[in-house]
């Protein structure tokens, strides 16, 4: 049977030829198309400006369009983030961005990330809105520094990138945690001249101070472990040869590295060394410091102390009360004194609850209280300053409107989901940064330079302090805050809650009604 083809491909020397040449030229090009499908970059992007980094499967980078970085418990409130980010107009806003380590796979850790953001949302929103039209208007953008904060320096550098067209950069948020990395972050921001204000760090050589400013441009609104151990020792009227420590020894962590530091200069005149445990380097891991614990509370019950200073995190605090619950000498009762941490024990399903109807008393140096500046919270005669029930209430008006649509929902903010203080310090974080942009913007612009916002800091005292919903916010000249309202907490013997117990001062007593640093003051 004659084949067609061969006339048309293969007849003459000249179709032998270009058949050939066409043949080869087809394998060439396939050939060279597989091998460029297998040696093509891997797409690793999550979202627009978000991605996997090498050797990663978390999504970090920065998004103010809704990604919720695979989080469910911030579906919601990113999701109003970016309805309030699509109505700004170009050109008319500046943003600030919450540095946080949103993909944190510790639960109670999750909690408190949709709780930052609730609270910086609620403070976006009354900026954009209620603020009688002024500029600039105000963009919110998420900025993930992964698990830990261990892949903070991708996310930095992208920030950094940022205070031009479109973005105008010009503050950021978050910072919630005292550890090296956000350290080493805060450092790179603001060298780069980009203005910080903390949120939850309460380190105090994540600070600046009298001696030196190693972070240009940062401001902080929680108290530093310092400032928190001096306000529960004013308040609870501690007898140093009745009181012992419990410390954690794992260095580099500078919450428990400050507040072990700031605990042993309280117990000067203790009768007993302290009691040591190391925790994992992930602080969150439980490890076995349950079985330290076990023992320690032997040594407890052989001394004749009744009050522990406890530092260290929550995963620790919360092992330490329930080997106290379960302590031999169950007929005497023990007080538990600790810094912010504590605050995350409400929402912890691990901690033994009956250890608190055992003789065991848990109190704790909160951030913030819903009852801390409550109508009725009977603060007593001398707490006229240093915060107010009109300005708390208008915090929970506010809350009301954005929980809601049009604005919301965002999810839950009720009173117990406000009891640990991380909704209440977000937006009064928030509303500090929203404060230094609007003063830095000069007459006639709508956004100041990047580096005149972080020059705010020591202005913001005197009638020109911020009235935060936690407390007034007054800061020395080198950003911090000066004899900010502490709210000490205890977890109630019924079911844990976080009961409102009084207001502590640093400085023993409320600031004067002008809030004016003394020029002695740290």
């Amino acid at each position: 049977m004659r084949n067609p083809l061969r006339y048309r491909l293969w007849y003459t020397a000249r179709q032998r030829v270009v058949t050939s040449v066409v043949a080869g030229a087809l394998l060439v090009t396939s050939g060279w198309y597989g091998i460029g499908r297998l040696t093509a970059p891997e797409d690793r992007s999550c979202a627009p400006g978000v991605a996997r980094p090498t050797g990663s499967e978390e999504c970090v980078g920065v998004a103010g369009d809704g990604y919720d970085f695979g989080r469910p418990k911030l579906t919601a409130v990113a999701a109003a983030i970016a309805r309030e980010n699509a109505a700004l107009k170009p050109g008319r806003y500046a943003t600030v961005a919450l540095l946080l380590p949103l993909t944190s796979r510790d639960d109670a850790m999750q909690t408190k990330m949709r709780r930052e953001l609730q609270g910086a949302f609620a403070a976006q929103y009354r900026a954009n809105h209620l603020s009688n039209g002024q500029v600039s208007g105000i963009r919110l953008v998420l900025a993930n520094t992964g698990d830990n904060n261990l892949l903070w320096r991708p996310t930095v550098e992208r920030l950094k990138r940022m205070t031009g067209a479109p973005d105008h950069l010009r503050a950021v948020s978050g910072v919630a945690t005292s550890s090296t990395q956000v350290r080493d972050a805060v450092k790179e921001l603001t060298a780069a001249h980009i203005a910080v204000v903390g949120t939850t760090i309460t380190a105090d050589d994540i600070a600046n101070g009298p001696d030196r400013d190693p972070f240009p441009g940062l401001a902080r609104v929680s108290p530093t472990n310092q400032d928190e151990a001096r306000a529960l020792a004013h308040f609870g009227r501690v007898k140093a040869d009745k009181a012992l420590l419990v410390q954690d020894t794992r260095t580099g962590d500078h919450y428990t590295d400050t507040l072990r530091t700031a605990f042993t200069a309280l117990l000067k005149g203790t009768r007993y060394e302290p009691q040591l445990f190391t925790s994992r380097r992930d602080p969150n891991d439980e490890g076995t410091t349950a079985n330290t614990f076990q023992q320690i509370t032997h040594l407890i019950c052989d001394t004749d102390a009744d009050t522990v200073f406890f530092a260290g995190r929550h995963t620790q605090l919360r092992q330490f009360i329930n080997a106290l619950g379960s302590r031999g000498c169950q007929n005497r009762p023990f007080t538990i004194l600790t810094g912010d941490e504590g605050s995350y024990l409400g929402d912890d399903r691990k901690l033994d609850r009956g250890a608190l109807r055992r003789g065991v008393t848990v109190r704790y140096a909160s951030l913030a209280h819903p009852d801390t500046w409550a109508p009725a919270a009977g603060r007593g005669p001398g707490a006229a300053t240093g915060g107010s029930p009109a300005d708390y209430q208008g915090f929970l008006d506010l809350l009301a409107v954005v929980g809601k649509k049009p604005a919301g929902p965002i999810g839950p903010v009720g009173h117990q989901d406000l009891t640990d203080g991380q909704i209440i310090i977000a937006h009064d974080a928030m509303t500090l940064a929203v404060h230094g942009i609007r003063q830095a913007t000069p007459e006639g612009k709508r956004l100041p330079d990047p580096g005149d916002v972080g020059e705010q800091w020591p202005r913001v005292k005197g009638s020109l302090r911020v009235p935060g919903a936690s407390g007034w916010i007054c800061l020395d000249n080198h950003g911090n805050p000066y004899n900010k309202a502490v709210p000490v907490v205890e977890l109630a013997p019924e079911d844990a809650r976080q009961r409102f117990v009084a207001i502590a001062w640093p400085q023993r007593t409320p600031p004067d009604p002008r809030c004016l640093p003394p020029s002695s003051a740290p």
